[in-house]
């Protein structure tokens, strides 16, 4: 059983077709089961850009404010699902698409992420308060690929906007997945980034926690994201540059990128 996630910066247009959710739908369709999360952040960029809707990065993730949230849940689980879902159908696949609230998958609370030591309020942004796979697993074992966009709510009913791998990480633990693939626009992890002689091959979760205060604001969400897969019960996570289908038809054998193991 796998969970992909599926980068903003590899998503395809509407009416392109995908050679990447080809190779997924070909992966699903020979027996394998599969989830599918998918982010956008560039395409949520381009849509506030639209509205002339200011939006900055903060801490590697994204402020949240009413405004920006009814953008975020529009083109995450409007526009960006629905041309997921329509494509792996073309290709053959019973996919189905979702959001993160729906059935419980996942629950969040507000999340007050520490910047430079201190706890920053950014919004209506989540972190994961649990988890429950019951739904997917349902569909997983009817033969549908579930294609999930990471926007929760807090048991209060309260949208929140969710990072992609944060919600991937959740869903892989939950689903005890024999792994857990992300996909990003950099080869792997870095021990000195961008130096590519120190992408590291594989690394256990002892050993990324203590390199992980070392990274970058991009990699933070992914390397928690990894580690609690991990604390949850996945088997191990594999993180590969999505922008190459070779790398991805490699992870679907065992190869490839950084592999974080228990």
């Amino acid at each position: 059983m796998i969970v992909i996630k599926y980068g903003g910066h590899a998503l395809p247009k509407p009416g392109v077709p995908d050679p990447m959710l080809k190779a997924i739908s070909d992966f699903h369709n020979s027996g394998e089961k599969v989830v599918l999360v998918h982010g956008g952040g560039p395409q949520i960029d381009a849509e506030l850009s639209v509205h002339q809707i200011a939006s900055e990065m903060v801490g590697g993730y994204r402020p949240t404010t009413p405004e920006v949230f009814e953008v975020v849940q529009k083109v995450l689980s409007g526009d960006i699902l629905r041309t997921l879902v329509n494509q792996l159908i073309g290709f053959g696949s019973k996919a189905v698409g979702l959001s993160a609230s729906d059935g419980a998958i996942i629950r969040v609370s507000k999340m007050l992420p520490l910047i430079d030591g201190k706890e920053i309020d950014i919004g209506l942004v989540g972190d994961v308060e649990s988890t429950d796979p019951k739904l997917l697993n349902l569909l997983l074992d009817a033969g549908f690929l579930p294609v999930v966009s990471p926007v929760a709510t807090t048991t209060t009913g309260q949208g929140m906007n969710l990072n992609a791998d944060i919600a991937a990480g959740a869903i892989g633990g939950a689903l005890t997945a024999d792994e857990v693939i992300f996909m990003t626009d950099v080869p792997g992890i870095y021990r000195s980034f961008p130096d590519t002689s120190s992408l590291i091959t594989t690394i256990s979760a002892t050993e990324l926690k203590v390199l992980a205060p070392s990274f970058s604001a991009g990699m933070v969400p992914k390397v928690k994201a990894a580690l609690s897969a991990l604390a949850a019960g996945a088997n191990s996570v594999r993180i590969i540059d999505g922008r190459d289908i070779s790398n991805l038809s490699a992870a679907f054998v065992g190869h490839g990128g950084t592999v974080v193991t228990p």
